[in-house]
């Protein structure tokens, strides 16, 4: 990897950093205006929205310019909204306008790696930039966290600041420097010589675009296993998060903190996998690691055997380092199918509209699941006898985790068994 891949990795890690840290910066905003419960629910909610809406334009700004280009103004929009909230803008409102720029940006950032490196090095790329994505998300919670902290707040009262600046309202100001930075290193990024499209500003003309290409992508063999993959991997990675620390607190009895330091290693365990997964695993072996997908799922059934603190945390490592390496080189294989079949920002807008919905799905399910099994139900109803279980000391969040692992499992199976007769019948060719 050449010093012009690293500028771009750079730029990718202080941007997702920013967009990390200013969630937990929101968070306390909304804390500090007293602002309903379900704001911060919406929060996350108005973020990933974003890229649903607007996937079937964010691949044709993507291509119709030089990725560097389009990375600094993406990072553009995410400052306007983090200068939002300065100014007094609804932290929800601001923080969508946020994830409009981050949705935009995702064809870029993925985009220019597929322009920019050989096919054979795309596992290694995707694998430092899952990496420094992980650890964007694990150092960006961390530092919204203790900007927005006691230590802040103890230096805002030293300096009598605090009637002028909540701190929060720091955070969010030392975010914009975090983004002015992204912005300054994506000046530096290399125009390559790639063959621009125009952008048509016509919305059914991109609807209707975009949805031949979500078609093309998902009838490709290899393009449509890989796609799946990685639909199913982000759908469940974000509920794993509600997932592990629902379990910690009521399966292991931990505090928030420790549940959320649970949450950590698994991320640590992702980046540990993707690492792996770039040094050994090569573009034309991406669909060797399928196996490691069906080993998640049944690791997450093995959390409920485990009630020892350092067991929970190596099986949490184990669990984030199998999703890590599986999901790295089918995420390279995506987007190698897609830039070869519609361009490289049009691929990356086809795979974040179809993960987004992933997660919404998936998050919107179990939501829907713990509401369920907490409030009344009919002696009737399909679920009474596993409320009757639940009554004589099998938490409902038991049948949460297995019904969550088995559909990990057997999806993975299932993709397995499809890769295997599709190379059987020699549809699986490059």
């Amino acid at each position: 990897m050449n010093l012009g891949f690293f500028i771009i990795l750079g730029s990718q890690f202080l941007s997702a950093l920013a967009d990390n840290a200013l969630f937990i910066a929101a968070i306390a905003l909304l804390k500090v205006q007293h602002a309903p419960e379900w704001h911060l629910s919406m929060l996350l909610w108005s973020f990933t929205t974003s890229y649903v809406i607007l996937a079937p334009f964010a691949g044709s700004f993507a291509d119709s310019m030089h990725k560097g280009r389009a990375m600094m103004i993406c990072n553009g929009i995410k400052l306007a909204g983090c200068l939002g909230m300065l100014v007094g803008a609804p932290p929800i409102i601001a923080y969508a306008v946020v994830g409009f720029g981050a949705a935009a940006y995702s064809p870029a950032k993925y985009g220019i790696i597929t322009e920019y490196l050989p096919h054979e090095k795309l596992v290694a790329a995707n694998g430092w930039l899952e990496g420094a994505t992980v650890c964007a998300i694990i150092f960006g919670t961390l530092l919204g966290g203790f900007l927005c902290g006691e230590r802040i707040n103890t230096l805002l009262d030293l300096y009598q600041l605090r009637r002028w600046i909540s701190a929060p309202e720091f955070a969010i100001f030392g975010i914009v420097l975090l983004y002015i930075l992204a912005g300054w290193l994506n000046l530096y990024i290399p125009k390559l010589n790639v063959r621009l499209k125009a952008l048509h500003l016509k919305p059914m003309h991109l609807a209707r675009e975009f949805w031949w290409c979500v078609r093309r992508l998902w009838r490709d063999p290899q393009g449509g296993l890989s796609l799946g993959v990685t639909t199913l991997f982000w759908g469940a990675g974000a509920t794993m998060r509600l997932v592990v620390i629902n379990w910690a607190i009521i399966w292991l009895a931990y505090s928030m903190e420790q549940a959320t330091r649970l949450v950590a290693i698994v991320a640590f365990g992702v980046a540990f996998g993707a690492v792996l997964a770039g040094r050994w695993i090569s573009l034309k072996k991406a669909f060797s690691v399928l196996p490691a997908g069906i080993a998640m799922g049944f690791a997450i059934i093995g959390m409920l055997f485990i009630h020892e603190t350092w067991i929970a945390a190596v099986m949490m490592f184990i669990v984030g380092a199998l999703s890590g390496f599986f999901v790295v080189p089918l995420n390279a294989m995506l987007q190698h199918r897609g830039y070869l079949l519609m361009g490289a920002g049009h691929s990356i807008a086809v795979q974040n509209f179809n993960e987004n919905i992933g997660i919404l799905v998936m998050v919107g399910a179990h939501a829907l699941l713990v509401k369920y099994f907490s409030s009344p139900v009919e002696p009737g109803s399909p679920l009474s006898v596993m409320k009757q279980f639940a009554a004589h000391g099998m938490p409902p969040m038991t049948y949460i985790i297995i019904g969550f692992g088995l559909l990990v499992a057997l999806t993975m199976i299932y993709i397995t068994m499809r890769y295997r007769r599709g190379t059987k019948l020699g549809v699986m060719h490059d």
